[in-house]
């Protein structure tokens, strides 16, 4: 399926909403309204990322044990992706999206896949989505989004962004005692590295 209209995006809505619950289809809506308007603000296709931010947790409200089902032998699981029940949602995602939703296009593919860790050499799309997930104003508490959304409004504005979400899950994660996947902090540092403030 391609997304290329109004219409396209009114049916994934549509099934959505007989598949999520009510809470998590609020926050799908948010997203899908905040990707959008963060792709027209970095010039990626509004549409594509509408449909990326409706699908980014189509497999969120599947149990935990059916999402380490339908993961368990991808490739690309990083190392310690297992160690986090919340992010497995984000690979089987992906799948879900393939086959079920009949979504061939890799660019809402992968945001999908990497919407909750994140990934080397993020896209700017893959970066839109990733960040529309953490700072969409329908369910997110908005003293931990508003410095995203600040630096957003800044020069290098995704990646200052991407910045302050990666420090701000690792201090939640350590915060509550939970493992934090090598990748994150090693993401954070590259980023931190690379920022000029």
């Amino acid at each position: 399926m391609d997304i290329n209209n109004k219409k396209d995006i009114l049916k994934l809505q549509d099934k959505l909403k007989r598949k999520l619950s009510d809470s998590r289809y609020l926050h799908t809506i948010g997203v899908a309204y905040t990707a959008g308007s963060l792709a027209m603000k970095y010039s990626c296709d509004i549409n594509t990322a509408v449909a990326a931010g409706l699908l980014h947790d189509c497999a969120k409200c599947l149990p935990k044990e059916k999402l380490k089902q339908i993961i368990c032998d991808l490739p690309d699981l990083c190392e310690g992706e297992l160690i986090n029940q919340k992010t497995y949602h984000a690979p089987a995602g992906k799948i879900i999206a393939k086959n079920e939703f009949k979504i061939t296009d890799e660019e809402i593919l992968s945001s999908i896949r990497w919407h909750t860790l994140g990934k080397h050499n993020m896209t700017d799309f893959e970066k839109i989505i990733y960040l529309a997930d953490k700072i969409e104003t329908k369910t997110r508490p908005s003293e931990w989004a508003e410095p995203i959304r600040k630096a957003l409004e800044e020069e290098n504005g995704l990646n200052k962004a991407m910045l302050i979400s990666y420090k701000n899950t690792i201090k939640s994660l350590a915060d509550r005692n939970l493992k934090i996947c090598k990748t994150t902090v090693e993401l954070y540092n590259e980023l931190l590295e690379n920022i000029n403030f």
